[in-house]
């Protein structure tokens, strides 16, 4: 790949990152999630009540009131305080689960520790998940792991492989040869459980069972459809070349989801979260029927906080319940479980 790598320092980075998540199109251009493309069966004879639906799920031997989680997005720069103590305040509010963006800038000095340490002291119940990305787990020493876990009193650690990501960066380190013994080493060595995701581009089987045989026991698709981070980084290099063959690589979500659920089925249990594209509640309720235990958003909800604070992102997570209880309750679900074995199809469009 050509390109000279140009240092910038991480939160000069991870402003950008967020600025353009917020004021630009960053969405995969013809790639979608594929969520679309199924439909529940409808049951006109529900025998249950819409009052006797039950949303509640556990995640980290935390009880949640929703199977959702505000993803990994940000931290270590100055604004970042502002926007995860909101983010925090929220989810603790609504009693779902919340990620921090990639703590990478926390190993590098304390001057930003406080816009990560800020989500625990506002959500003090809720599962909160720290974040590292592949790139450091190679050479990650486990008293730097647990220094980040205890930064946050993190009730897991993500690590996220964002190897298209590194490859378009400007200043990427596409350097991965290691990381897989890096994350068992932290399996094997916290005191907390490690989730692995990818940014956008999907986890397959084979890479999922890889790391199921290093003991990893929580992993998230982040499949393709929402959020193209190789768009990101390729507006950061400003060559449009790239636009076209990159921006929209990676495993729709629906595929991903669907072959790490049956993967779920058939081998070692684990955590399956679904992410990448999910933008209302009717997209979540589809995540849960396809196999997985929790699904998370990022961008959507970024965007929302953006324009309309703290009330509007609380409006909108009411609204994603709505929309899953009457999932729910229209495929005769009194649980989530039960939701998992509701029929679906793939209806042809008028």
């Amino acid at each position: 790949m050509p390109g000279n790598r140009t240092p910038r320092s991480t939160p000069s980075r991870k402003k950008q990152h967020v600025d353009l998540t917020v004021r630009r199109d960053v969405r995969f251009r013809t790639k979608t999630t594929g969520l679309e493309l199924l439909d529940f069966v409808h049951n006109a004879l529900p025998e249950l009540n819409l009052s006797e639906v039950d949303t509640t799920t556990s995640f980290l031997g935390k009880k949640l009131r929703l199977p959702f989680m505000i993803s990994c997005m940000t931290g270590g720069y100055k604004e970042a305080l502002e926007i995860n103590s909101a983010l925090a305040a929220v989810c603790e509010e609504m009693n779902i689960a919340l990620g921090v963006g990639s703590q990478r800038q926390a190993l590098e000095n304390r001057k930003f520790h406080r816009t990560f340490s800020v989500v625990r002291e506002r959500a003090p119940s809720i599962p909160v998940i720290g974040n590292i990305g592949a790139a450091e787990v190679v050479n990650l020493q486990v008293d730097k792991a647990l220094m980040l876990v205890d930064l946050i009193r993190a009730d897991a650690l993500a690590v996220h492989l964002n190897p298209l990501q590194e490859l378009l960066q400007p200043e990427g380190t596409p350097s991965f040869r290691g990381v897989l013994a890096g994350i068992e080493r932290l399996v094997r060595s916290l005191p907390v459980p490690v989730i692995v995701k990818e940014i956008g581009a999907g986890i397959s089987p084979s890479v999922a069972t890889r790391l199921l045989d290093v003991g990893v026991r929580f992993i998230d698709v982040a499949g393709a459809g929402g959020t193209s981070w190789a768009g990101i980084e390729i507006m950061r290099r400003k060559e449009e070349r790239l636009s076209s063959l990159f921006w929209d690589w990676g495993i729709p979500l629906s595929v991903a989801l669907k072959d790490l659920a049956a993967l779920k089925g058939s081998g070692t249990p684990f955590t399956l979260i679904a992410s990448g594209g999910v933008s209302n509640g009717l997209d979540a309720a589809k995540c849960v029927a396809l196999g997985s235990d929790l699904v998370a958003s990022a961008r959507v909800f970024l965007i929302e906080l953006h324009r309309s604070g703290q009330k509007g992102l609380k409006k909108m997570i009411a609204s994603w319940e709505e929309d899953l209880r009457s999932a729910m309750f229209l495929t005769g679900s009194r649980t989530l479980d039960d939701l998992r074995h509701a029929p679906m199809a793939t209806y042809s469009r008028p």
